[in-house]
């Protein structure tokens, strides 16, 4: 067997490959350029693993491995990079602490993505941008609009307001801008119906998306984000390490005995975390339970941190949804069961507690 710590860059990597039937070490500098790099992978005799640190431009050669039919474990940069205690630092050294890690099993292998679902995460990332980018023009054409005494709000956006809006009188760079801007509008939206016609689409034929769109507030966008971004849910063992692993804890620096929290750590998925956000403040105003606890966390800590703890209890259902293979009522169900028994806590759903108190 040849294990082989590559150092990945753009351009190039560094590779250190030990045989591990006659203890030969191998290093060398390979081209991304012409077909070196190609031709050096798919000479070797298998078994062949290679290990490599996550990085953004890895698709291409995780694709590769693939198609060459060679096992490649992609690791965490910060445990790798925290193995070597040594403040000397190049390629060379990098494939060789790789190659150590590999051989000594004691590579901090992460979970990746399948090829569709990173297909479906080009989608909903492709869609995100065009909503920023219609944001960013509505939020442009309004400020024009307050800056002349036109105050419609949301009205801003039906025909009515959009013919005041045409009408103002505006300086020529000014009105020229108004003319962009109101031209690109209807065009972002096209193409942002478009894409939410192909997340329906897709959503249609992942039952775990459609089971998780029975939970109130949940819409397609939400649903589908939640299955691919969190991948396997059996890989988490509980709700607190769905939390850390979207970023949704505090962070902290305790010793010595006195704890010390700080803001949220946010480190994890920033779509996901932003959609679990905006479904939560939907899901408040359909699920009592989820209400009276959005309501109680807003006397006790405000809107900002009621927010993030109503959009963490959600996720955290979503989850348990995904990794049960249960729907919304089935869940219900469980948690009314549950609190009966008095083996749950305070505030899990129970559809017969009637609507939250006003």
């Amino acid at each position: 067997m040849r294990i082989i710590g590559c150092d990945l860059h753009a351009r190039q990597q560094t590779v250190a490959m030990l045989d591990a039937d006659s203890g030969e070490l191998v290093e060398k500098t390979l081209q991304h350029d012409g077909e070196e790099l190609r031709k050096f992978y798919s000479q070797l005799p298998h078994p062949v693993l290679v290990g490599i640190e996550a990085t953004g431009s890895m698709q291409w050669f995780l694709e590769l491995m693939e198609e060459l039919g060679i096992e490649c474990r992609v690791g965490d940069p910060a445990k790798i990079r925290a193995a070597e205690p040594r403040k000397q630092k190049y390629d060379r050294r990098d494939a060789q602490l790789l190659l150590k890690l590999l051989s000594e099993n004691r590579f901090p292998t992460i979970w990746m993505p399948s090829t569709e679902q990173r297909d479906l995460r080009a989608l909903l990332r492709h869609r995100h941008q065009w909503v920023r980018l219609r944001s960013r023009v509505q939020h442009t054409l309004q400020s024009m609009a307050l800056n002349h005494g036109l105050r419609r709000g949301h009205a801003l956006w039906n025909q009515a307001g959009q013919h005041a809006l045409w009408t103002l009188p505006l300086a020529p760079h000014a009105s020229e801008r108004r003319r962009a801007l109101m031209k690109l509008y209807p065009c972002l939206q096209e193409s942002i119906d478009e894409l939410d016609r192909q997340v329906s689409r897709q959503v249609d034929q992942h039952p775990p998306a459609r089971r998780l769109m029975t939970h109130p507030g949940v819409g397609p966008v939400t649903a589908l984000a939640t299955e691919v971004f969190l991948g396997d849910p059996l890989r988490f063992s509980d709700g607190k390490a769905v939390a850390s692993y979207m970023g949704m804890i505090p962070r902290e620096h305790s010793s010595g005995g006195r704890q010390r929290l700080g803001a949220m750590s946010k480190q994890g998925n920033t779509l996901l975390r932003y959609l679990w956000c905006e479904a939560a403040m939907h899901a408040v105003e359909r699920d009592p339970e989820l209400k009276r606890f959005y309501r109680r966390k807003l006397v006790q800590k405000g809107p900002g941190k009621a927010r993030v703890a109503s959009a963490r209890k959600l996720g955290i259902r979503l989850w348990i949804m995904l990794r049960e293979e249960i729907d919304y009522e089935e869940f219900c169900r469980r948690g009314k069961a549950r609190r009966e028994s008095g083996s749950v806590r305070a505030g899990m759903p129970d559809r017969n507690s009637g609507p939250a108190e006003a």
